[in-house]
């Protein structure tokens, strides 16, 4: 397995506060005391981003196993960058809403992959082998043949 630094360590932790921060004072207030009482599209993303936020607070103890947080976190902001802000961007052209939603996304986009021990993240989710999709170990299968 790949030795992460201290250095990255830390800026993975950094990462982490700051998607916790950042949700903090811009999600947190309007799920505590909502602007409206209606279940719709705005509570559920609200409700997501302050799932992401309290979970990121994990990475600050955990950060290597919080990375799948930080590779939703790059995936979900590239697929929207692509999938709609460039698309309105050539086409009728970005609204209030969606030029600051992208420019939160960009920085998103630029400063997570630069955190990402992509060594580590190779080792660890491409070459290692995955998980058991059953309960039964090796040595239990062999004493049943047996």
């Amino acid at each position: 397995m790949n030795d992460v630094s201290t250095l990255r360590l830390y800026l993975l932790r950094a990462m982490y506060l700051l998607i916790a921060a950042g949700l903090a004072t811009t999600v947190w207030p309007q799920i505590v005391s909502p602007p409206d009482l209606v279940a719709g599209p705005r509570s559920v993303i609200r409700a997501l981003l302050g799932a992401l936020a309290v979970m990121s607070l994990l990475g600050l103890r955990y950060p290597l196993q919080m990375l799948p947080l930080l590779l939703f976190e790059l995936l979900w902001k590239v697929i929207w960058v692509a999938a709609s802000a460039v698309p309105m961007w050539l086409g009728p052209g970005l609204d209030a809403y969606a030029s600051e939603t992208l420019f939160a996304c960009l920085m998103g986009v630029v400063l997570v992959p630069i955190v990402i021990p992509w060594g580590f993240v190779v080792e660890c989710y491409v070459r290692s082998p995955g998980g058991p999709w059953s309960s039964r170990t090796k040595a239990q299968s062999h004493e049943s043949a047996a």
